[in-house]
């Protein structure tokens, strides 16, 4: 049983593993044209594993963002985070509580779709070998960015910067395809960070912080309001 749980895990993982491991040769690429070392690199993703929030992290560390900002900033983007695991610990067998941090740690976004719709709880065995299908495709891309990097023409090195952006794209155009809101918010979240960068008036770095902050309360808010419209219309 446990045996044919980690055998459907792993062929669950595979298509996010293929999908991993480019994203993540193009973080290792990055990290390297700026300055980071293997074993930073390495730990960036083994330690930190958060995707789109290490090539944030890596922008911000080129532009000279102190250690609290970026940590902010990475603990913002990945808020979500509280909601999907808080979830998924419903789903878990009471057995596995004593996992939970473990389990915790390996939550993405991939991870999660997978597992929200796999019916029944969720065996240590199967959670577990689906995360490591995710998770070795992430470091072992890194790893292999890297070393990629020492061979790579100095101006493509450079260019794998507009990784940050195709990633943040991918995961941003499925949802503004399904909502207005979202791409109103996601254009008022650009003009906003333009404006900031341009009059100059705030640490470098925390504009997105400050973006963040705007955005997401304004988005809050219009949802609920719209949410409440929409139950006085029913009724």
């Amino acid at each position: 049983m446990v045996k044919q749980e980690i055998q459907d895990a792993v062929k669950a993982g595979i298509p996010i593993f293929i999908g991993y491991f480019p994203a993540a040769v193009a973080f290792g690429i990055l990290s390297k044209t700026t300055g980071v070392t293997l074993l930073e690199s390495f730990l960036f993703s083994a330690v930190v594993f958060a995707g789109a929030s290490q090539f944030i992290a890596l922008n911000l560390l080129a532009t000279g963002m102190g250690f609290t900002g970026i940590i902010l900033t990475t603990l913002l983007v990945n808020f979500r985070h509280f909601l999907m695991s808080a979830y998924l610990s419903t789903r878990i067998k009471t057995t596995l509580k004593k996992y939970y941090f473990a389990l915790a740690f390996g939550v993405t976004d991939e991870v999660f779709s997978v597992l929200s719709f796999k019916k029944g709880p969720l065996s240590k065995g199967f959670v577990f070998a689906l995360q490591m299908s995710a998770y070795s495709g992430w470091v072992a891309g890194t790893l292999s960015g890297y070393l990629l990097g020492g061979f790579m023409p100095l101006i493509l090195s450079q260019s794998m910067g507009v990784a940050l952006y195709s990633l943040l794209l991918a995961i941003l155009m499925p949802e503004i395809k399904a909502s207005f809101l979202s791409f109103v918010l996601a254009l008022s979240s650009g003009l906003l960070n333009w404006l900031l960068l341009y009059l100059d008036i705030l640490p470098k770095g925390w504009s997105i912080i400050v973006c963040i902050f705007i955005i997401a309360t304004a988005g809050a808010f219009l949802t609920l309001n719209g949410s409440q419209k929409e139950e006085l219309h029913d009724r």
